[in-house]
């Protein structure tokens, strides 16, 4: 295979392979090493190339469900802090750490209530760990 020509990354191998690779996790620039160029050079060829572009996000895709699968189990099988951040980033608009002012005036911070009744105590907000 002749490393840094654009064509091979077209063919079936080459697609196949910038596919598993982005599966395996590693990033572009990873990709673009393994690949022989530099990664300016991947990004310029992901903006001319959509067969290249698709590849590698249909293989972070599934990486991506992976996770995002087991950030699911954690949370529903208690684990607090997998819990936060899967409300804080899901469902932002309704759990999140700035307290809003409700509809009769009075602030509220559902994620807070949320986690105190599922704990059935009132929790240290010291000890949860900062959530961004």
């Amino acid at each position: 295979m002749a490393k840094g020509k654009y064509e091979y990354w077209l063919t079936t191998d080459g697609l196949t392979l910038l596919e598993g690779w982005a599966r395996d996790g590693l990033t572009d620039e990873q990709i673009a090493s393994n690949m022989g160029i530099v990664s300016s050079t991947l990004y310029t060829w992901k903006k001319d190339h959509e067969e290249i572009s698709e590849a590698l996000k249909k293989g972070k895709e599934v990486v991506d469900y992976e996770v995002e699968n087991a950030l699911l189990k954690k949370a529903m099988s208690g684990d607090i802090t997998a819990a936060i951040f899967w409300l804080k980033n899901r469902r932002s608009n309704k759990w999140r750490d700035k307290p809003v002012q409700d509809s009769w005036g009075t602030k509220s911070n559902n994620l807070l209530n949320a986690v105190q009744q599922s704990v059935g105590e009132d929790v240290d907000t010291d000890e949860l760990p900062e959530v961004q």
